[in-house]
């Protein structure tokens, strides 16, 4: 599929503001969307907007790959569902606030939780009193996932928190009449999540259909791998490599040493049995893409490479050193998805190691590469990162969700060789002549000739790293940075945008 030339930003829902110390659905995102469109941006990319677990990784802690995150629900627009009152809801104390641009998850899962439960209740109340036909529809449509994550979460909590492979064995290996018995028994805690996932997929599908109606399309994220504790590993164990005897990941995903990480990166993940998937002609990744474009417009796939060969680690390693490549069938799969859902609009994360074998993978179905600025300075002229090597067919970031803000780069983790050749790239004497990196950035991202150009919204407020959303070296404390007011997306900022994506024809 070719994309016409644009460009949009980069912000997660989770980073808007909100009264509830975590972005959601509600007013600021649409608030966000009209920015978009002031601005004259026509993609707005977010990352996986699954259910999130440990340290709140929208890429490796998933709890579900299909599912939506409860914590994105709007409560407001659950005051004008009739489900809560205006006079309940409480804002999240400034007590319970480490920071005002930190999400403390701690303290907004209790809080946000109390409602989404009072509101389920009264929505309990309401199919008691009269069927609720597009409830029972989206079960309906929905249940070759949704049956089996209700299910999962209900015995997740049951077993308070413990991974599946921990349960009750009878449970953890899905005996039919174990599952039939559970389900039985948890029956209000799988319709307490059925709920959520209604209400969150109908909030967001609300938004996208604003956001497509002002003309942006919303780009959407599937990272590669799923969490071993997840939904998907618990229901289809046979396409993952997994011990048969504990039920634990025989090997770990990752990557090796790289530009992020001298260990390389170890993320925990389960890898596929891809032979066991290509003896279901890729059955389930066929209904995750199927699902996402229910949502999304555009798919960005995390992790590209991993189709065409992926580094797994043996389980129990420290680090992602001792790994090994292994050989994925790409081409037959995205073959097979082609030829099962037509023409697909998708993009290639393809970042890091990347061989010839990558490239014409990448290549043969014509998916767009990452291009990053901030990888651009580092060496000479034959750097594949400088635009003056761009082809059309890219995505251009000054940096992307795993990178230092453009400005924190230049305080920081810039050399100074890089910054000298910043300086003579962009037509500068010296680097002190540059006053407004991210601009300066913002700027030869659109200029340049790739076809899509993205913004991380960061940048475009100059902020340094106090706002990076994930350093991918360091596991804990990451994913929490948010905005504090849609008052900051001033119309000095969109009319400066808007002029530069006109100038460049974007």
């Amino acid at each position: 599929m070719s994309f016409q030339r644009a460009s949009g930003i980069l912000l997660h829902p989770t980073c808007l503001p909100s009264r509830f110390g975590i972005g959601d659905l509600g007013q600021s995102a649409y608030e966000f969307v009209d920015f978009l469109q002031r601005s004259g941006q026509r993609l707005w990319q977010i990352l996986p907007l699954g259910p999130t677990g440990y340290e709140h990784s929208p890429y490796t802690m998933n709890f579900s790959a299909f599912a939506g995150n409860p914590l994105l629900i709007s409560l407001e627009q659950l005051v004008q569902q009739g489900l809560l009152s205006q006079e309940e809801l409480t804002p999240l104390p400034e007590s319970a606030q480490d920071h005002p641009n930190r999400v403390n998850f701690d303290a907004v899962i209790p809080h946000k939780t109390k409602f989404l439960r009072l509101a389920y209740e009264r929505f309990q109340q309401s199919l008691n009193e009269k069927p609720n036909p597009v409830f029972e529809q989206f079960c309906q449509t929905q249940s070759a996932w949704l049956d089996d994550y209700v299910l999962f979460m209900a015995l997740l909590e049951a077993n308070d928190g413990k991974a599946w492979s921990q349960w009750e064995s009878a449970i953890a290996r899905r005996e039919s009449s174990a599952l039939m018995a559970a389900a039985e028994n948890l029956k209000e805690a799988i319709s307490y999540h059925k709920f959520l996932q209604f209400i969150v997929f109908q909030q967001w599908s609300q938004l996208r259909a604003y956001a497509n109606g002002k003309n942006i399309q919303i780009v959407g994220d599937i990272s590669i791998y799923v969490c071993h504790n997840s939904a998907d590993v618990w229901a289809n164990p046979d396409i993952f490599q997994l011990d048969p005897q504990t039920l634990e990941p025989a090997y770990i995903a990752g990557v090796p040493p790289d530009y992020f990480s001298a260990t390389g990166q170890l993320w925990g993940n389960p890898v596929y049995d891809w032979d066991k998937l290509l003896q279901t002609n890729f059955a389930w990744w066929i209904e995750r893409f199927r699902a996402t474009l229910q949502y999304v417009d555009i798919v960005r796939i995390d992790h590209f490479r991993g189709f065409e060969a992926y580094w797994r680690v043996p389980a129990g390693e420290e680090t992602a050193i001792n790994g090994e490549w292994v050989k994925a069938p790409g081409v037959e799969f995205f073959e097979t998805l082609g030829d099962t859902l037509g023409s697909l609009p998708v993009m290639a994360e393809d970042l890091g190691i990347i061989t010839p074998e990558v490239e014409d993978l990448r290549d043969r179905f014509d998916f767009p590469g990452m291009r990053i600025l901030q990888f651009a300075f580092g060496g000479g002229s034959d750097n594949a990162y400088l635009p003056h090597h761009y082809v059309r067919n890219c995505v251009v970031y000054p940096g992307t969700h795993d990178n230092e803000t453009t400005l924190g780069w230049w305080q920081g983790g810039a050399k100074p060789e890089e910054k000298q050749m910043v300086a003579k790239y962009l037509g500068y004497d010296s680097p002190e002549e540059i006053l407004e990196i991210n601009w300066e950035f913002i700027r030869t991202a659109l200029a340049s000739v790739g076809d899509l150009a993205i913004i991380p919204l960061q940048d475009i407020l100059g902020l340094d790293n106090s706002g990076r959303m994930n350093d991918p070296s360091v596991n804990a404390g990451n994913w929490r940075w948010r905005y504090t007011s849609s008052d900051l997306l001033t119309s000095e900022l969109s009319q400066r945008l808007l002029e530069m994506t006109q100038l460049y024809s974007r």
